[in-house]
């Protein structure tokens, strides 16, 4: 039954996102004609605070505030690996995402495969790597709207059948038209309210858990007679040193692959300077912060002795916020959750749309395209995979996204070695890029689907047996490959340009 005062707050928090969304047009809008880069890119003008807003916003995702702590909720320790992995994400951000940045700046990409058709002179390779990127990431869009609705459901917020699903959509349809008609300036303004409200939501509920269980001592013992209570066997607050590979793989491939991810990438080409990156960078722990006070929050749960739905461990921070919280503040929170959600998915749609229209309808379907016509291509597009994410969401379980998902991470990190090495080196040849990505690929695929769609897959060596993340092990026999081929190309064939062959930019890019 919904709660009227934490209705009415909820609904405050997502209104004045909407009238935030609307206003985006005023924010550092274009004097001259739409082009796809200022759609896309916002003319690549982004200052370090909103550069900072907008990584932030974007990759600490509404579903990640509820999944981890789930996690952690359902497994203890182990469901901490997402701390270190964002700890290690940001010293490779600091070094790779201003290098890009400037190669970007230089010849005019758009996209990460304009950048690596620039850096080795390969279409096809170009083409994989766009192709990889928009299926790694349409998955992502849909699990925003999972995590809106599994966040509303558990406080109550959302209204059983077709009233709920209306809901959802409207919300969504707000953010699909801002979108639509101000790109990357939409999410941008609307990460500035998703980065105060996150921040002050998650501080006030962690002080409100810890005065209510008498600090983090007594929460945590409470929470680990709770885990030992339940039928997992490495369900423990103690990582245990079998659990150690396990934990370094699942934080070193997750960190390896976000940064790869065209919606990531795309924020990082909207910057205005390689500095800005780097200023950005240093100062994004600071989100880490907060998403180890989101873990925590889920032996928090364990603690109080929160009872979430079987196999639905991401209910349990709504629950526990539901059930601690007045009721003013916990829609507040919950709007905060929400908008948590928008942000991603709308610079996930506009990065997915700009991959498409840039290196697959241009260079496949109509490279005669005008500006004009791949911006309003790429707004159509935008719109087309939040329809997508909407159809998915209802017409499939919940379980099939996140499936897709762990199969996106996978697939993701096979353009490692092009897109993250080769922003350092030429020595790999495209060819061997190819054929590495297509056995990391085909492997990462089977290693997921043969265990079962898990995040660890059993691996024999020497007589011992260890479980490591898929998308690693994936990743080290492309690597295999690709050095092991590199030579044998460079000697059967003309080695491929020494200098890049750059990707020409669209009208009023600065060169």
């Amino acid at each position: 039954m919904l709660e009227p005062i934490s209705a009415t707050t909820f609904l405050a928090v997502l209104g004045g996102t909407s009238l935030l969304a609307i206003a985006a047009r005023r924010f550092r809008a274009p004097a001259a004609l739409p082009t796809l880069e200022s759609w896309a890119l916002a003319d690549r003008r982004f200052g370090t605070t909103v550069t900072w807003f907008l990584l932030g916003g974007s990759i600490y995702t509404a579903y990640t505030f509820a999944a981890v702590p789930g996690f952690v909720y359902g497994v203890g320790a182990l469901g901490f690996f997402a701390v270190p992995y964002t700890v290690i994400v940001y010293p490779l951000a600091f070094v790779l995402l201003p290098r890009l940045w400037s190669m970007a700046r230089r010849h005019g990409y758009i996209t990460v495969a304009d950048f690596v058709r620039g850096r080795y002179g390969s279409p096809a390779l170009a083409l994989v790597i766009a192709i990889t990127g928009v299926l790694a990431t349409m998955p992502y869009i849909a699990l925003q709207l999972i995590g809106i609705r599994s966040v509303l459901t558990a406080g109550g917020l959302y209204p059983r059948g077709i009233l709920g699903d209306l809901t959802l959509v409207a919300v969504f349809a707000v953010l699909a038209v801002a979108t639509y008609r101000h790109g990357l300036r939409a999410p941008a303004v609307i990460s500035l309210m998703k980065g105060a409200a996150i921040f002050g939501s998650i501080l006030a509920v962690t002080l409100l858990v810890l005065d209510r269980l008498g600090g983090p001592g007594p929460m945590f013992a409470r929470a680990e007679q709770a885990l030992a209570g339940m039928t997992s066997a490495q369900a423990s607050l103690t990582l245990d040193s079998s659990q150690f590979l396990v934990y370094a793989t699942l934080a070193l491939g997750s960190a390896m692959a976000l940064l790869l991810y065209p919606h990531i990438l795309t924020v990082t080409f909207a910057a205005s300077s390689a500095d800005t990156l780097r200023r950005a960078t240093v100062i994004l722990p600071s989100w880490t912060g907060v998403l180890a006070l989101f873990a925590t929050l889920g032996v928090a749960a364990l603690a109080v002795g929160v009872q979430a739905p079987p196999g639905n461990g991401e209910a349990a921070v709504p629950l526990l916020i539901k059930e601690l919280m007045p009721a003013a503040l916990s829609g507040a929170v919950f709007g905060a959750l929400t908008v948590g959600a928008l942000v991603p998915a709308a610079v996930m749609s506009v990065a997915v749309a700009t991959l498409f229209v840039r290196n697959i309808y241009v260079e496949c379907f109509h490279p005669t395209a005008t500006p004009k016509h791949q911006t309003r291509i790429a707004q159509m597009v935008s719109l087309t995979a939040k329809l997508g994410a909407v159809v998915f969401v209802f017409g499939l379980r919940d379980q099939d996204a996140i499936n897709l998902q762990l199969l996106g991470g996978v697939w993701i990190l096979q353009t490692f070695p092009a897109v993250a090495i080769g922003a350092f080196t030429r020595r790999l040849h495209p060819q061997a890029l190819l054929a590495g990505w297509a056995v990391g690929m085909v492997a990462g695929t089977l290693a997921v689907v043969y265990s079962g769609f898990s995040s660890l897959v059993p691996v024999g060596l020497g007589g011992e047996g260890f479980q490591l993340y898929p998308a690693v092990l994936a990743l080290v026999l492309n690597l295999v490959v690709v050095i092991g081929l590199t030579p044998i190309c460079d000697r059967l064939s003309v080695r491929h340009p020494e200098r890049p062959t750059p990707v020409p930019p669209e009208a009023g890019t600065v060169v």
